[in-house]
């Protein structure tokens, strides 16, 4: 009998080493001069040098969920890089950290080098975009894990704040103004249930059909793989304006508007959102009618349009929003802090 080789128990060596060979440079566009050593090494070498006084470094860590099955099934692997770099970012952001490097893990059963460069790409442009180093990553081949055709992503984001500008949400008060940016969809989150929905319509599993159903001025699945915003570069840029009227931030993911603004509100105080504060846009609009979803439901389980909340000064409310919208963002006043005895929540009004 010949002898095995790991090619033969499913594991391509050189087809990994050819990936990192095509990912290079799309890391090298991403490159911070802090970086000391990034892809290649066994570890990755950041410095954070003298720029800071008091540094807190923030992490954070997410995936892509159940929307992957999508883009297995669609072949539209060039976002979902986007959604991952996004997830992690835009969280750490909410403490106020500008996010400095981003390790990725792709985990499949074969590797199709094409597809994870694209994946790859997706990733490396959203770090850029909000300059922030891709700085390493894990490329994991590991047969019967996973069906031929699909994979698993996970992502790991770290940033820093000074200290004195850690934002907790401890000074926010009753009266405070709360502003939503829009989103660009259902971001990452919701997508069983999408799923679920796109099944009952019977839509999703014929490109032409898909294709006359138009949501936000896209066919059915560019709105529906809409990649998740990223916020960085906007409230980056109106922190450095408006740094003291800026009180708390929270990224409106799994749980929606209801169970992610209270995790950054005070105890003694709640939120009052206007259900009427935004324009519902067209996706959530179709989602919630062919799956008959109630008005409650939707708003705990997607962002229904609000992918990021700011909760500002009162005085301090329309410079900020003005601020925001300069940056490109959709703002809309969708609510205020009031007074409530016992554990925070958001009221809609």
């Amino acid at each position: 009998m010949a002898g095995l080789t790991y090619r033969d128990a499913g594991v391509d060596i050189d087809a990994g080493d050819a990936l990192v060979d095509r990912i290079k440079p799309w890391a090298a566009r991403t490159m911070r001069p802090e970086v000391l050593a990034g892809i290649g090494g066994f570890g990755a070498l950041f410095a954070l040098g003298q720029r800071y006084r008091d540094p807190v470094l923030v992490s954070g860590t997410d995936g892509v969920g159940t929307k992957l099955k999508l883009a297995f099934a669609w072949d539209r692997h060039d976002t979902v890089g986007q959604d991952l770099v996004a997830m992690s970012v835009n969280d750490i952001l909410v403490q106020g950290a500008e996010p400095l490097f981003f390790l990725d893990y792709f985990a499949c059963g074969r590797l199709d080098v094409g597809v994870a460069e694209r994946v790859v790409a997706g990733i490396a442009q959203a770090c850029e975009a909000c300059g922030c180093a891709l700085i390493g990553g894990e490329t994991a081949e590991m047969p019967d894990m996973y069906p031929d055709g699909e994979y698993d992503l996970a992502g790991f984001a770290v940033g820093v704040v000074e200290r004195a500008q850690l934002l907790d949400g401890k000074n926010v008060a009753p009266g405070d103004v709360v502003l939503g940016l829009g989103s660009s969809g259902a971001h990452s989150n919701g997508y069983s249930l999408i799923r679920k929905i796109l099944a009952r319509s019977g839509l999703g599993e014929d490109p032409e059909a898909d294709a006359n159903v138009v949501l936000d001025g896209q066919p059915l699945r560019d709105a529906v793989m809409a990649p998740t915003r990223l916020y960085v570069k906007s409230i980056l840029a109106a922190r450095a304006a408006h740094r003291d009227a800026i009180k708390a931030l929270a990224h409106i993911t799994g749980g929606g508007l209801t169970e992610n603004l209270p995790r950054v509100l005070p105890q003694g105080t709640a939120a009052e959102i206007e259900r009427n504060g935004w324009p519902r846009p067209e996706l959530f609009q179709w989602l919630q009618a062919h799956g008959e979803v109630a008005d409650d439901e939707m708003l705990r389980v997607f962002n229904c349009g609000i992918g990021m909340t700011v909760v500002v000064d009162p005085g301090a409310a329309d410079a900020v929003a003005a601020t925001l919208a300069a940056m490109g963002e959709r703002v809309y006043r969708i609510g205020a802090i009031v007074a409530h005895e016992g554990a925070p929540h958001v009221r809609y009004v």
